[in-house]
């Protein structure tokens, strides 16, 4: 729409602009509110349009979840060895799950080499085979 057709150039001059009498466009009794102000009364619509999931939570993400954010499981053990170049010493080899962000050692799979694993958690199982197999897991955070 061209500059000149729109209403406020055809206005100019009026002393309301097509707002009635006395400035009733002007005070904040036209904003409707402030901030989050009649999302669920006058400005229900808006709501619908473009915020509909404004209300309400997930049920499926209980807000208490604190689960281990990042895991292991023991058969990975030995390709992540190898990953770090720690496949060809002798011995007892040390992984430090910590510094690689991992939480939680699992006890899926099985492993092979003998391994000082520093984890702040594990499984009964991931500890039965880590010790099988001639290695040892040292819990929590290694200083």
């Amino acid at each position: 729409m061209p500059t000149r057709l729109r209403k406020s150039r055809r206005y100019r001059g009026s002393r309301q602009c097509g707002f009635g009498q006395v400035a009733q466009h002007r005070g904040s009794g036209s904003r409707g509110g402030f901030g989050q102000a009649g999302l669920m009364k006058h400005k229900w619509t808006w709501t619908v349009k473009y915020d509909p999931d404004h209300f309400g939570h997930d049920a499926f993400k209980p807000p208490q979840h604190k689960g281990p954010s990042k895991w292991l499981n023991v058969g990975q053990l030995d390709g992540l060895a190898r990953s770090l170049n720690l496949g060809d010493k002798k011995g007892m080899q040390e992984l430090d799950l910590t510094h690689l962000g991992y939480r939680k050692l699992l006890g899926e799979g099985a492993v092979k080499g003998s391994y000082q694993i520093v984890v702040p958690s594990s499984s009964k199982s991931a500890q039965e085979k880590v010790v099988e197999a001639g290695g040892e897991i040292v819990s929590g955070s290694k200083k």
